[in-house]
């Protein structure tokens, strides 16, 4: 099964020939290599490139590897580390690219596993003094973090970040009902290699290794990390609190009172931040409606996989209400958006009244699941698994009553219903037309 991902597909379109080396990001096994080798690669031959002047090279193959055998054959084409780690000499690479190429034909240069290439940063630097050379990497997680990339090309990276399946792409390797579908996808999530597995227990054990060998390996193997078991007890904490709010003290407080042990905020602040370099979870920062700006803490986790948060959970955990949300925050973020926490304080009135007899107002926090932005777009959205009553759909659109700009108002259900508008302008839709119809935004008042 051959999955589209046009929407990432055409991203990298977008930023063809744009000057600058596109750095594919996203977690393991998300599908960037096959973004990149297959969909993209097939789009360039589409368009007419001959196929020589498409250099793909796997720095993680020894049958790509080999290729650079003959040049400078007294040094070693593996630089050999340790025996779990090598790098490819870049000299020898250099050589070879001189081989394929010259100066008066445009090429596109499609590179795998990048961070294995000894000084990958000089040679990719070196790479776009080349402007007939149009470059796309791939990299893992060790060593090819987000942090790594604002800091070590300066600006000369474009950036398309890779996320697992969206529920649109799951359904494209189904022949499921939505209703169906959405009962796999919100326990074992959206990693295409998981998607396409036949058996719950080949998706749930492979999930668990990927967690245990992969994600956490390639943490405590950038961060040099000694305290592994508290890394491992982070991961797990994180885990169980998506879409509640989060700061490094609360896990610290959980730390002692749950586990019984101790460990600083700094440190737990840090570990956050390793998981989300690694792609792992996603930090949504709260932000002030009316006063617009941005409050430092607490925040609120998401994971870029759900399977995955369900994984390192042994899947005891399945809380559809929590997993909705935690998905609908990842389809914004595919759909292009920038997303936040929104947090309204208001005034409210109460039962109470003063001595004159006047009424008595009291000051309120209000939330908004999500405010997305994308240019001149914003959209304030809630995720409410059910709307059962009266009461509780008064609940969920309370706050979105109190925000008085004209950007759209959405609550998303799972409804079974056309979408509808209140008398105060808030739309309610249904999750699976919201999930599946990418102009679901634009549905106007009738």
């Amino acid at each position: 099964m051959e999955y589209s991902r046009e929407i990432y597909v055409n991203r990298l379109i977008a930023r063809k020939e744009n000057g600058l080396i596109k750095v594919i990001t996203g977690a393991r096994r998300s599908g960037k290599s096959y973004l990149m080798n297959e969909l993209f690669f097939k789009h360039l031959l589409n368009t007419g490139i001959p196929s020589k002047n498409i250099i793909k090279f796997a720095f993680d193959s020894d049958e790509d590897i080999d290729l650079l055998d003959a040049y400078f054959p007294e040094e070693p084409t593996k630089i050999v580390i340790n025996p779990d780690v090598f790098y490819v000499n870049a000299k020898k690479f250099r050589a070879y690219m001189k081989d394929r190429t010259n100066d008066a034909e445009k090429y596109y240069l499609l590179l795998d596993e990048v961070q294995l290439l000894d000084n990958f940063v000089g040679t990719l630097n070196g790479l776009l003094r080349h402007t007939n050379y149009d470059v796309y990497v791939t990299g893992s997680n060790s060593k090819f973090l987000s942090s790594d990339i604002a800091t070590e090309f300066k600006g000369r990276g474009s950036v398309v970040h890779v996320l697992p399946l969206a529920f649109s792409e799951y359904m494209q390797g189904t022949d499921l009902s939505p209703e169906k579908a959405w009962r796999e996808y919100v326990v074992t999530g959206g990693i295409p290699l998981v998607a396409q597995m036949k058996s719950e227990e080949e998706k749930v054990s492979y999930l668990k290794g990927l967690c245990e060998e992969t994600y956490l390996k390639d943490i405590i193997t950038h961060n040099k990390i000694k305290k592994k078991v508290e890394l491992g007890d982070t991961f797990d904490i994180l885990a169980s609190m998506i879409g509640s709010p989060v700061n490094a003290r609360r896990i610290t407080d959980t730390f002692r009172s749950v586990l019984d042990k101790s460990i600083t905020a700094d440190t737990i602040g840090d570990y956050v931040d390793y998981f989300q370099d690694a792609f792992v979870v996603s930090k949504a920062k709260k932000y002030n409606i009316k006063g617009r700006k941005y409050i430092g803490s607490p925040f609120k986790i998401y994971f870029e996989d759900i399977g995955v948060r369900n994984a390192r959970l042994n899947f005891r955990q399945i809380e559809e209400t929590h997993i909705m949300e935690n998905i609908l925050y990842n389809e914004l973020r595919f759909r292009g958006f920038n997303v936040d926490v929104g947090e309204l304080n208001v005034s409210e009135k109460t039962d109470r009244v003063d001595v004159n007899g006047k009424a008595i107002y009291a000051q309120k926090s209000l939330e908004v699941d999500f405010v997305a932005s994308k240019g001149g777009q914003k959209f304030y959205i809630q995720s409410a698994l059910t709307m059962e009553s009266p009461e509780k759909q008064a609940q969920e659109k309370r706050s979105l009553y109190y925000i008085d700009d004209s950007f759209k108002k959405i609550v998303v259900a799972k409804t079974g219903l056309n979408p509808t508008y209140d008398d105060n302008g808030v739309m309610t839709v249904d999750l699976f037309d919201f999930l599946l119809s990418d102009k679901i935004l634009e549905t106007e008042a009738v």
